[in-house]
């Protein structure tokens, strides 16, 4: 699987894309948002895991998917807030019609998409063995064989 192309703006006022995200070994696509205790929980080490790729040519973004109206800590202000105060080195943008939640098939935050250098999909799995999977990608091409399904908040979808 190739990763579904989008273009969404980010918390920084920029809009930013597959290609703009991508490093030079591979690119994470993060589904999370602000409310989701799992991400909470994991926030440090996504941040840490993404600051220690990034050496390594993995590019990074991650996408906030949920219902703001519903849930309001996933407010567009509460996403620049939570990044700013974290200092995310990588871009958080908002995914407003869900359509890009829907490509990917997401099912809950957090959830992470693993592409190698060439844009194939060799990671979907949990945070646990997020960064091994991601450098074993940037040094061979190809992540583990076996894989485990994210663990997580259900996406909260608009009505």
């Amino acid at each position: 699987m190739k990763p579904p192309e989008f273009e969404l703006l980010g918390v920084d006022g920029k809009r930013h894309s597959v290609a703009t995200a991508r490093g030079s070994k591979g690119l994470l696509v993060m589904f999370i948002c602000n409310h989701c205790p799992y991400v909470k929980r994991s926030l440090e080490r996504i941040l840490r895991d993404c600051r220690e790729l990034a050496p390594h040519g993995i590019g990074a973004i991650a996408v906030m998917p949920n219902d703001p109206a519903e849930y309001p800590e996933d407010s567009f202000d509460n996403m620049k807030r939570l990044a700013a105060e974290k200092r995310f080195p990588f871009p958080y943008v908002i995914d407003e019609t869900q359509d890009v939640a829907r490509a990917y098939g997401v099912v809950c935050t957090p959830e992470f998409y693993g592409f190698d250098a060439a844009l194939e999909l060799q990671y979907h799995g949990r945070i646990d063995e997020l960064s091994a999977a991601m450098l074993q990608i940037a040094n061979t091409g190809a992540a583990p064989k076996e894989q485990r399904p994210s663990v997580g908040c259900s996406i909260k979808w608009k009505k």
